[in-house]
């Protein structure tokens, strides 16, 4: 199976940001669907404490061609300082699955 596919990670502050990043990726035509999951608790590192945070998690399914449009877009919409954007090729799938995907995508 090919690699063409990949889906990306992506957490987000809150629900209305991962709404407006999700759409903005969506109507760019640089993901087929972006499943968002809410209340995930996050604990990391970040300038030399531990934090903690709530946010939500976007399950991103793209085309990996896409990726250097996506993640411009995530970068300039995102509030972080530094947003976990994070691709993961995808390396088995259902074809009719796959095949959707590709007619999700004509970004330039």
């Amino acid at each position: 199976m090919s690699t063409d596919y990949q889906i990306v990670f992506c957490s987000c502050p809150d629900k209305e940001t991962a709404e407006k990043i999700s759409y903005l990726l969506i109507e760019n035509n640089v993901a087929a669907c972006v499943n968002i999951v809410p209340n995930m608790t996050s604990i990391y590192r970040w300038q030399g404490e531990i934090e903690r945070a709530e946010e939500c998690l976007l399950l991103i399914k793209a085309r990996q061609d896409a990726y250097p449009h996506l993640e411009t877009l995530i970068k300039k919409h995102h509030p972080y300082e530094l947003p976990e954007i994070i691709a993961v090729p995808i390396e088995r799938g259902l074809p009719d699955y796959l095949h959707w995907i590709d007619s999700c995508h004509s970004f330039n």
